[in-house]
């Protein structure tokens, strides 16, 4: 496996790009020489804060409702290490290695900025769990996107202090203290500031919205070419996708998706045996014919949602925050909102992509509407159920996202004793969207083993160039048309090729113009 480039941490933003390769395929970080001097200016100011009689927060009080008690000077490193003990609160199921290390990396971000107040040591231990594949343990629970995802910042930091329980490169548990002996890597003690520093951030809301990103552009690729293939295979026409006719609507992710159905389709043996005055079929069902202003509605959203990750990449949360002319001060810009609303909008195009393509497979398996196919494609009609709980376990998958569409960023429960009185709950909405987009590939992958099957009993007509390298890809993990056997194992195969973006790949090679 070719090495990656290292990715360079504080000459200026990270790119999506930069976050997947780095959280996703294990690319190295680089610090910048320059960031780390920046770094090492603002910390003198912390420190002679730290010196002032006169309170100041995160430097010499308490935190949240206890901002207003001063901390002696013999107290503040039992303050911090206090901070991230008792913050390291997570519960439930262990969270994915690649959402632990967006919080690793977005947060070594915001520290490499030189506006948070750190030492450059915090900085380069951070980069150093990183580059050894050190994963903290963190918890599903803890998080209410507000004040930063306090609960799982302070599971990072926490290993970084030598505490806790990691998984090491090889993905074994072991406690923090061994891993770090073992890589190299001195515990950090940290100093005033630095524990709040190391938990105020919207990195986990944020790394998981990247990745939902890189995966949805993927899997809206993918929903193009399974509705190419069951129009194809159902007999549809494409002549409801010509760009005049989307020209009409100045909706730009509708054409972009009606300009991949005329791609995928305009080669099409299969369309062309029933274009003409003979084709007696005046317009197809909504679920075929308005493919792309469903498919180009998660578009748009896409696009929106890219804008504000892109945004929030170039920001430095942190409170309270070292400003460019020395001066530190509290703000809000720990709360969620921007990133929490995105989240719950992907959520609904998620659930609405997912619910069309469900209702493309139903009409694959129903002669009344199939156009000539056996019911639920089966071989024997009667003794075969074909498709048949292939589209119920659809249906089951599409009801869930339904119930994942529901926003959470509407959602506020007081904490803090009233002083965190609105929260975002930006990490509980990209916890229930990286699930959806889960359910998501799931359903498209079922319409695509639908559609192949489809295809295949069309014969002797033949498929366009695209749908038929899907049909054939498909072939190498799930036999074609035949007495049932045991389904699942074609399902999760064919899921497997979709979530990895073969077929989104594949059908791009074999597109013409």
């Amino acid at each position: 496996m070719t090495e990656l480039a290292p990715v360079l941490v504080g000459a200026a933003p990270l790119s999506p790009a930069d976050v997947v390769a780095v959280v996703r395929h294990d690319a190295p970080v680089q610090l910048d020489a320059e960031a780390l001097a920046r770094v090492a200016d603002t910390r003198r100011v912390i420190d002679g804060l730290a010196a002032d009689p006169n309170p100041h927060y995160g430097v010499s009080t308490g935190f949240g409702a206890l901002a207003t008690t001063f901390i002696a000077p013999d107290r503040r490193l039992q303050l911090q290490a206090s901070l991230i003990r008792s913050h390291a609160a997570g519960t439930g199921a262990e969270v994915e290695r690649e959402v632990v290390r967006g919080l690793q990396l977005l947060r070594l971000q915001t520290l490499a900025s030189g506006r948070t107040g750190v030492r450059p040591v915090v900085v380069e231990t951070y980069a150093a769990v990183l580059n050894e594949g050190i994963t903290p343990v963190v918890r599903e629970y803890g998080s209410l996107g507000c004040s930063g995802d306090l609960a799982p910042l302070a599971h990072i930091a926490l290993a970084a202090m030598g505490e806790g329980d990691v998984r090491d490169a090889s993905g074994a548990l072991v406690p923090a203290a061994e891993a770090l002996a073992a890589a190299g890597i001195e515990p950090l003690t940290l100093v005033e500031k630095e524990g709040l520093a190391l938990i105020n951030g919207t990195d986990g809301m944020l790394g998981t919205l990247v990745l939902a990103l890189h995966d949805l552009e993927t899997l809206l690729l993918t929903a193009d070419i399974a509705a190419a293939m069951s129009v194809e295979s159902q007999l549809g026409t494409d002549a409801v996708f010509a760009a005049d006719l989307m020209a009409l609507r100045a909706q730009t992710g509708q054409a972009e998706s009606a300009a991949n159905l005329r791609a995928f389709l305009g080669d099409s043996p299969m369309v062309a045996s029933h274009k003409g005055p003979d084709d007696g079929r005046v317009q197809d069902a909504y679920s075929l014919r308005c493919s792309p202003q469903v498919h180009g509605a998660a578009r748009d959203t896409l696009a929106h949602a890219t804008l504000i990750a892109g945004r929030e990449l170039a920001s430095v949360i942190d409170n309270p925050v070292i400003t460019f002319d020395g001066r530190i001060e509290s703000n809000g810009n720990f709360h969620g909102a921007p990133v929490a609303a995105v989240l719950d909008f992907l959520a609904i195009s998620v659930a609405d992509v997912a619910s069309v393509s469900e209702r493309r497979t139903d009409r694959a398996l129903d002669p009344a509407r199939s156009h000539g196919l056996p019911p639920f494609l089966a071989d024997e009609v009667g003794v075969d159920s074909g498709l048949m709980i292939a589209q119920y376990a659809a249906a089951g998958i599409v009801s869930e996202l339904k119930r994942l569409a529901v926003p959470a960023s509407v959602d506020s429960i007081p904490s803090s004793a009233m002083q965190e009185d609105h929260v975002s709950m930006g990490w509980a909405a990209a916890r229930k969207l990286r699930r959806a987009i889960d359910g998501l590939g799931r359903v498209l992958a079922i319409e695509i083993l639908t559609g192949a099957r489809a295809l295949d009993l069309r014969a002797p007509l033949q498929a366009g160039p695209a749908t038929g390298a899907v049909r054939d890809l498909v072939r190498t993990v799930a036999a074609g048309p035949g007495p049932d056997r045991f389904l699942s194992p074609d399902m999760e195969a064919v899921t497997a090729l979709v979530q990895s973006g073969d077929v989104a790949r594949i059908a791009k090679e074999h597109t013409h113009g």
